[in-house]
């Protein structure tokens, strides 16, 4: 006896969602776009975070908007200064340092330190004397123009700060409040980064 076969037809498929022509096509993933933006928000928030703490106890950021630090820092100089160099030092005379400015404390100035805490300061003849020693100032723009005499003595707690370009500089000689107290000191200015690049000394 034969036995006949029935060709049973396999049912037909349509094509899901998913598929065209024969190729499976990938889903999207769930919140694609969502979490893309998520990630971007967590990257510009941690930038953020990281400048902020650079900004406040790491480094200080200063532009320079006159030339009474000249030749030494120029007019529209970016400068940039470690707030960390008198945590654990004291600023020594010679330093460049971003302080508060004693007249006016919003103000940041930058200018140089001249006379340290208990020394007195003469300037006479366009010379600066300090504990009556003469003071090497080979970072002067120019000489300085003679004036009347001064005379200064620095308190325990507090620094004499003088410009580079020392006829052209509104500086401890002129201010109503002389000195600058030491909690007032900002950061030693290390570095120029605007408009161009170099260490200042």
């Amino acid at each position: 006896m034969s036995k006949h076969w029935k060709h049973r037809e396999e049912p037909k498929k349509t094509p899901s969602e998913d598929q065209v022509g024969g190729w499976q096509v990938p889903k999207e993933e769930k919140g694609g776009w969502k979490k893309e933006l998520l990630e971007w928000v967590k990257i510009i928030v941690s930038a953020a975070l990281i400048a902020f703490v650079l900004n406040t106890f790491i480094i200080a950021n200063s532009e320079v908007p006159s030339g009474s630090m000249e030749n030494t820092i120029m007019t529209g100089d970016r400068v940039i200064g470690s707030r960390l160099a008198y945590l654990f030092d004291e600023p020594e005379r010679g330093d460049i340092v971003i302080f508060r400015f004693p007249d006016n404390e919003k103000i940041y100035y930058v200018k140089r330190v001249i006379g340290l805490p208990g020394e007195t300061v003469d300037i006479i003849d366009g010379q600066v004397y300090i504990n009556d020693e003469p003071l090497d100032e080979p970072y002067l723009r120019e000489p300085m123009v003679p004036e009347a005499p001064m005379h200064f003595e620095v308190p325990e707690d507090s620094y004499f700060m003088m410009g580079d370009n020392r006829n052209y500089s509104l500086d401890a000689r002129r201010w109503k409040n002389t000195y600058v107290k030491r909690d007032k000191l900002i950061a030693r200015v290390l570095f120029r980064y605007f408009p161009r690049i170099g260490k200042i000394e």
